[in-house]
């Protein structure tokens, strides 16, 4: 069990106290006044969850001194309440714990979801269509708003790659475990003799970045305006409105043209390109920070296999934390509430492992 030293608990009390004090004076300036109650709003319940663990602790040494004094009846009832108040405690230092563990910032972002057929031809990107009506059901469930930002059709049906945007409280925080690589066996309905084939599709999720989060000097790009070809209407080989946008620095390409208006598709790709760009400045930021160490959910690789659906056994498993669900059905119509569930839970207890240097 984690244990927060006593003088930790007591700075985070006084902070929040000084904070307070602060802003009852009325004396500060408006865009101080903004930070200081963004901080305070940040630490109060961490300050609560700190002095709940302090409160606990007192009554506990108060409790333990008793059951050593006294006539027996006092002394037995000592020994009870220190039996719950030591539960209690348990319960209070894994909250405080688990408050005090640094939050992702891009957690409650929306999100950019990138799904690629991969492996297994049409059956991988039938099943790539799969993935995004999962999501959508599953987005659904939590009230949240999903966008085709752009789709390439397979002939056979699904997607050779889609990416969507995903917009809602939280949307990151619970989607960013589904990077990488997920994996399908089944009998495809093309195949006569019943033999079951094994396909994969590829997922990225990104955290959404606005205009504010960085700069793009308009010098690094280069723009390049085309006609727009393939699927897409009657309308589509008559106007130059496809947009191909060129990251100089990076060379991250992002091109849009399911748009007849050429606005909207440099829009879009503005978008997209923004949101690779904060993940690649992110994932530097994180391997300075954690060197190599992979959590106990995945690095969020994409080249890493982390899930297989097995449609003849009904099953869904995840590898990264050997969880096995036999609810194959549900969890395609969005049912993803136990899986996500379990890889915050197993992210949150390697984060504590962490915090503790184990």
């Amino acid at each position: 069990m984690t244990r927060i030293p006593a003088d930790r608990i007591a700075a985070i009390e006084a902070r929040r106290d000084e904070l307070q004090a602060m802003m009852a004076t009325g004396d500060l300036p408006g865009d101080r006044f903004v930070a200081v109650s963004k901080e305070y709003a940040e630490l109060e319940p961490v300050a609560a969850a700190a002095g709940q663990v302090r409160r606990l602790r007192a009554e506990g040494q108060s409790l333990d001194a008793m059951t050593r004094d006294g006539d027996a009846e006092l002394r037995a009832m000592a020994s009870e309440e220190l039996r719950a108040n030591e539960l209690a405690l348990e319960e209070a230092e894994h909250a405080l714990a688990l408050a005090l563990l640094p939050r992702d910032a891009a957690d409650a972002r929306p999100a950019m979801l990138e799904i690629r057929a991969g492996t297994g031809g049409d059956e991988a990107a039938l099943f790539a269509g799969d993935l995004l009506r999962m999501y959508q059901r599953y987005a659904d469930t939590q009230g949240w708003k999903v966008e085709l930002i752009s789709a390439s059709a397979s002939e056979a049906g699904g997607y050779k790659e889609v990416v969507a945007s995903v917009n809602g409280t939280g949307v990151f925080a619970r989607m960013k475990f589904e990077s990488g690589v997920h994996r399908v066996q089944r009998v495809p309905v093309t195949e006569s003799g019943g033999r079951i084939h094994t396909s994969a599709a590829t997922v990225a999720v990104l955290p959404e970045a606005e205009e504010v989060d960085l700069h793009i000097d308009d010098k690094d790009l280069r723009i390049d305006i085309y006609r727009s070809s393939g699927a897409g209407g009657q309308h589509v080989n008559t106007t130059d409105s496809a947009v191909r946008i060129i990251h100089i620095p990076t060379g991250i390409t992002v091109i849009q043209q399911d748009q007849r208006s050429q606005h909207k598709n440099r829009d879009k790709a503005m978008k997209v390109l923004r949101t690779r760009l904060y993940e690649a400045e992110r994932e530097k930021l994180a391997s300075e920070r954690a060197g190599a160490r992979k959590s106990m959910v995945g690095s969020g690789d994409r080249s890493e296999r982390i899930r297989t659906y097995n449609f003849p056994q009904g099953r869904v498993t995840d590898h990264r934390i050997n969880l096995t669900l036999h609810r194959l059905p549900e969890i395609l119509e969005g049912q993803m509430d136990e899986l996500v569930g379990a890889l915050m839970a197993a992210d949150e207890a390697d984060r504590l492992a962490q915090l503790d240097g184990g």
